[in-house]
């Protein structure tokens, strides 16, 4: 973790598959800037209403206050002058409008601590995350352990046949996987043993 540093802000980064400890990660961050009497807001998607709707909760259930937001842009409509450290919670379902409210930010001198997927159930670049990992001063990738092997797991694995890029969910809808256990967009469709007969 960067020092603090005195004469300007800067981005940190905190990325990983689902159940790698992201959101753990930024509130523990968060934790040691409070204690350091550092002034801190929190900012999660207003989509992201899993667990609790003003809260960023990790899934080992550790919880810190937040503010649901709509869009990256009332961040800063949101932002107390006085605040020194921003946490933002599920940065990928942000649009890319947060690579500039973070780099504003930090050009003000604030500590920005985003929390985000790296990659989607199709295991392609989410959001505005690449353009985050890029302008960041620091990245941390975290790993979970595969559900299937207990390797390392760096991809999210999703357990329906749903194909759209944005579907909320937990452990009911996902579980991490590692390389060799992933499986692209989804489940495999089986076929049918015995499709059905067309007279019926």
């Amino acid at each position: 973790m960067l020092p603090r540093n005195p004469w300007g802000g800067y981005v940190e980064v905190v990325t990983g598959s689902m159940f790698s400890g992201k959101s753990e990660e930024l509130i523990r961050r968060l934790r040691r800037a409070i204690i350091a009497r550092q002034r801190v807001q929190v900012f999660k998607p207003a989509l992201d209403d899993r667990y609790a709707a003003a809260q960023v909760v990790s899934h080992s259930r550790w919880r810190l206050e937040a503010e649901r937001v709509q869009a990256a842009s009332d961040i800063i409509a949101r932002l107390d002058p006085r605040t020194e450290v921003i946490g933002i919670d599920e940065a990928q379902f942000f649009g890319a409008d947060l690579v500039r409210v973070c780099g504003h930010l930090a050009d003000l001198g604030k500590r920005v601590i985003v929390a985000g997927l790296d990659m989607d159930f199709r295991g392609e670049p989410f959001g505005p995350m690449p353009q985050l990992l890029a302008v960041a001063e620091e990245v941390e990738k975290v790993h979970a352990i595969c559900a299937r092997c207990g390797a390392p797991a760096s991809y999210t694995q999703r357990l329906t046949a749903a194909q759209e890029q944005v579907v909320v969910g937990a452990a009911d809808i996902y579980e991490a996987r590692c390389r060799r256990c992933f499986e692209p967009g989804g489940p495999a469709q089986i076929p049918e043993l015995y499709p059905p007969d067309e007279d019926e």
